[in-house]
């Protein structure tokens, strides 16, 4: 007897044949009531879930972060303190292309990670850049849509890109990022990530501090170039998953060091621009970097469907110690976030494997298609209860809200005398770009603003870049005008 395992359906049962369906006869039609052929074709045609709609294309892989310094002045989350070891997930991703397309257009690459903490899983959801193209959630749609395809053509559009950039002058500082050396990076190996968002920790006195992420590339910083970038586009298109995957099978793990910028609760109020804006840094001569440990990489997901694909991050996956902040993008991503996992995945995304928390979880959420966690039948299904169900902890009330400043408006906080659009982005090309660099950044600006088709949005886009900085804007028109 064969000590081959025979196929059976998906409910158990053998399959009497891999190759051939039933038909009336040998040339007959198939009977309908063949119903492992019937499972089988049916089960192919739903073997897909709906892409993301951003961060469509992506790889990622398991690890652990070892939190080697004390910053439990700071927060009392579990995943912090001292020698604390976390199992951790990395999903890295481009924002705009499809899951067919190429890891090496230029675009800003997603850097999300879930902690499965002793408190329950905290996610962060970042990027390779420190900031964003908007400071309100309302305009994302409008700008992943301006940054998609056009509805006719399917084509993606120079033109349509632009405009909304330069309407929108708040995204000056992430476009600097993006036309600049960081817009193509080697490898996910070779980029930082940053949790971009400013998030709130508080300690076990109730302390509270406003916090940003650093992640810290320990495999030194390293970038393509347009042209290599395009021919590897051509030649592999999935070189940045490839990459990732290669490195941990060979045991190269890659490791990024992990830093916090922390800044007073009382500071936020009196800064010289508002904290809370995410298309803003926080200058580290102000609020310097603070070690906090190392997040390295070194098992590979053993199936890309079931824990990549379906992985589910969200900002709104908090620990004790750690809340949000007044910042809107992060706000609107508490909700949207969650509600696209919802849609994606399904009611019950949490109960699979790669988003179930590893602590016990007691939830007085129900039913829901494809639910199969259950609590015991003698427990009772709602709160509050006087049957011992669970409870909520009062004590955990602090660890949310912050202190607001009034009543609800419709309106862009300008209450810091450095709340402009523009001025973070200029110091970023005067200040921190060296010369050669702003060669390139000239160089990828000119050749993307190139495919522009009219001379209108053309001068929109040089006087976009003379309010960054006016040399750079004139050498862009030059550059382009050749």
């Amino acid at each position: 007897m064969s000590s081959t395992p025979h196929t059976t359906t998906n409910s158990g049962a053998p399959v009497a044949s891999d190759a051939h369906s039933q038909t009336v006869g040998p040339d007959g039609p198939i009977v309908l009531h063949d119903h492992y052929l019937v499972e089988k074709l049916a089960q192919f045609n739903r073997e897909r879930v709906p892409e993301r709609v951003v961060h469509a294309k992506g790889g990622g892989a398991f690890g652990v972060l070892e939190v080697t310094e004390d910053v439990s002045q700071f927060t009392k989350a579990a995943l912090f303190q001292p020698g604390a070891r976390t199992e951790a997930l990395a999903r890295f991703s481009s924002v705009a292309g499809e899951q067919g397309s190429p890891d090496t257009w230029r675009d800003p690459r997603g850097f999300a990670l879930k902690f499965y903490s002793t408190e329950g899983n905290y996610d962060i959801v970042g990027n390779n850049t420190p900031v964003f193209f908007l400071r309100d959630t309302i305009k994302f749609p409008d700008f992943i849509r301006s940054q998609k395809r056009l509805p006719g053509s399917n084509l993606r559009n120079h033109d349509m890109q632009w405009d909304f950039w330069t309407l929108s002058p708040e995204s000056a500082h992430q476009v600097t990022w993006l036309m600049g050396d960081r817009g193509l990076p080697r490898t996910w190996r070779n980029m930082d990530g940053f949790g971009s968002h400013t998030y709130q920790w508080i300690n076990a006195g109730g302390e509270r501090f406003w916090v940003k992420y650093h992640f810290r590339t320990d495999q030194g910083h390293e970038f393509l170039t347009q042209a290599d970038a395009d021919r590897i586009a051509g030649e592999d298109a999935d070189h940045h998953i490839r990459d990732l995957y290669e490195a941990i099978q060979r045991a190269d793990h890659p490791s990024w060091t992990v830093y916090v910028q922390v800044m007073p609760y009382a500071d936020a109020a009196s800064y010289r621009f508002n904290p809370f804006d995410l298309t803003k840094v926080w200058p580290k001569g102000d609020y310097p970097l603070i070690k906090v440990g190392s997040l390295r990489l070194d098992r590979n997901p053993e199936n890309y469907f079931a824990q990549i694909e379906q992985a589910a991050f969200e900002p709104s996956n908090f620990v004790p110690g750690i809340a949000a902040s007044p910042d809107k993008m992060l706000l609107g991503r508490i909700f949207s976030y969650a509600d696209a996992h919802r849609y994606r995945i399904g009611t019950n995304y949490n109960q699979l494997p790669v988003n179930a928390p590893k602590n016990e979880v007691h939830s007085y959420s129900k039913d829901g298609a494809m639910r199969f966690d259950f609590a015991a039948a003698d427990r009772p299904v709602y709160a509050p209860n006087s049957h011992g169900g669970p409870a909520a902890e009062p004590s955990l009330v602090g660890d949310a809200g912050w202190e607001s400043d009034g009543e609800l408006v419709r309106a862009a906080a300008t209450l810091h005398a450095e709340d402009d659009d523009f001025g973070q982005a200029g110091t970023l090309v005067r200040e921190v770009l060296d010369e050669a660099a702003r060669d390139r950044l000239v160089g990828n600006i000119a050749g993307h603003v190139g495919n522009v088709t009219t001379d209108e949005l053309r001068q929109r886009v040089y006087a976009y870049w003379r309010s960054v900085d006016e040399t750079l804007g004139k050498r862009v028109e030059e550059a382009v005008g050749r």
